[in-house]
C-alpha cells in the first residue's frame, strides 16, 4: 500500500472524485524516481528483518533510519537527506534484494495497487503509463556493479518497452574511475539490446567536481544515451556549475530549482525540465507553491514533467503530485484540466528513446 502525506495528500483530499479520476485516466510517464528512494516502506521494513538476521551490526542505525521514514521525514536542509541511504543501501546490498525491491518499486508505480493509501477511497489504477526508473549502480561484497545493473534490468525487462526503462545514475562524489566504469557499462548494455536509455548525473549538490565527468557523459551521448542532470539543486550551486552543466546539452533537467534568467537563457532546445515538487518542499529549497519555480516554467510554456523523486523518504505518489497541479489554492496551482492535461503529455514527449 502507498503512502501519502503532507501537501500531496491534502491536495489529494481536496478534489472530487470526477477530478481523480481525470487525473488516473491522464497517461503520463515518471520520469524522476530514483530506485532506492521508492522502495514501499513494508518491503523495505521486511528486508531489514532478513538483513539483520544475517548481519546485525547496524541494527540501531537501521532501526532509526526505518522509524525515521515511518514518522514522516523532516528535514532542515536538502545536504540532510543523502546520509539517510547508507543504511538502506546495507539492506539492498544482495541480488536478491535488489532484485526484490526492483520489482517493488517497479509495481508500486505500473501496477494497480489492491487498496487506495490510508484515508482514501478512490479505486486504485497504475500511478503512470510509462517509468524511467534511476539507480547508481553499487558494487558490494556481493555482487558487482555489472550484476547490480542486470539485476536491475531482468526487471525492468519484465514490462514491455512502452512501460519501463533504466536509466543509469552518475553521483557526483564519485571517483572519476568509478564513473567511467558506470558509463561503460550503460554504453556496452545498451550496445548489447538491454533497456538502458539515459545518462543521470546526481548526487549532494555540493559535493564533486562535476568537470570530472563531462567527457563521459558525452561519450554515453554519442553512444545514444539520453541525458538528464540534477542541476541548481541547491542554493549553494554556483552559477559557474550550472553554465557548465548546461553546456553538456542535456535532453532534461532535474529540479532546476535557482537557475537564474542568465541560465535559462542559455538552453539548448529546451530540455524538459523534471519537477519535483513534494521532494522540494521536504528539501527546503522551495518554501510553497506560491514561490515554486514551475510557476515560471508554466508561464512560459517551457515543458515539463510531474516527478516523486522519492516516494518512500517523501510520503507521495505521482497522483499526489498531479493533485498539487489541479488543486485550488493554497493547495495546489488551480490549473485547469486541459493545463493539467497538456502537462502529462508533455511528460510523454520528454521520455528518452
Amino acid at each position: 500500500m502507498a503512502t501519502i502525506s503532507g501537501a500531496s495528500a491534502a491536495a489529494l483530499h481536496s478534489l472530487s472524485p470526477s477530478d481523480v479520476d481525470f487525473l488516473q485516466s491522464l497517461p503520463k510517464a515518471e520520469l524522476h524516481a530514483h530506485l532506492n528512494g521508492s522502495i514501499p516502506l513494508q518491503t523495505l521494513v521486511d528486508l531489514a528483518h532478513e538483513h539483520l538476521t544475517l548481519s546485525p551490526d547496524n541494527a540501531e542505525e537501521i532501526a532509526e533510519t526505518i522509524a525515521r521514514l515511518k514518522s514522516g521525514l523532516m528535514l532542515d536542509e536538502i545536504s540532510d537527506f543523502f546520509p539517510l541511504f547508507r543504511e538502506i543501501y546495507a539492506i539492498t546490498s544482495t541480488p536478491s534484494a535488489l532484485s526484490r525491491v526492483t520489482r517493488d518499486v517497479l509495481d508500486s508505480f505500473l501496477k494497480a495497487q489492491s487498496v487506495p493509501p490510508a484515508g482514501f477511497t478512490y479505486k486504485p489504477v497504475p500511478e503512470c503509463t510509462y517509468i524511467e526508473l534511476r539507480t547508481t549502480p553499487r558494487a558490494t561484497a556481493r555482487m558487482s556493479r555489472y550484476t547490480y545493473l542486470t539485476t536491475v534490468l531482468d526487471e525492468v525487462e519484465k514490462f514491455s518497452a512502452d512501460q519501463a526503462a533504466l536509466i543509469v545514475s552518475i553521483d557526483r562524489r564519485m571517483s572519476e574511475a568509478d564513473a567511467k566504469e558506470c558509463v561503460d557499462l550503460a554504453i556496452t548494455l545498451r550496445a548489447a539490446g538491454r533497456r538502458v536509455v539515459g545518462l543521470d548525473l546526481c548526487g549532494d549538490p555540493e559535493k564533486g567536481d562535476v568537470a570530472t565527468f563531462e567527457k563521459h557523459f558525452k561519450r554515453g551521448k554519442d553512444a545514444g544515451l539520453g541525458v538528464t542532470l540534477h542541476i541548481a539543486e541547491a542554493k549553494a550551486s554556483t552559477t559557474a556549475e550550472s553554465l557548465a552543466l548546461l553546456g553538456w546539452h542535456p535532453e532534461r533537467l532535474g529540479h532546476a530549482t535557482f537557475l537564474s534568467d542568465e541560465h535559462k537563457a542559455s538552453f539548448f532546445g529546451d530540455p524538459c525540465i523534471e519537477i519535483c515538487l513534494t521532494s522540494n518542499f521536504i528539501s527546503k529549497t522551495v518554501q510553497s507553491l506560491e514561490s515554486h519555480h514551475v510557476r515560471y516554467y508554466l508561464a512560459n510554456d517551457h515543458p515539463i514533467a510531474i516527478c516523486t523523486d522519492d516516494t518512500l523518504a517523501f510520503r507521495t505518489t505521482l497522483l499526489g503530485e498531479y493533485a498539487q497541479l489541479l488543486a485550488n489554492p493554497p493547495l495546489g496551482l488551480g490549473l485547469r484540466r486541459e493545463q493539467v492535461r497538456r502537462i502529462a503529455a508533455m511528460s510523454m514527449e520528454a521520455r528518452f528513446k
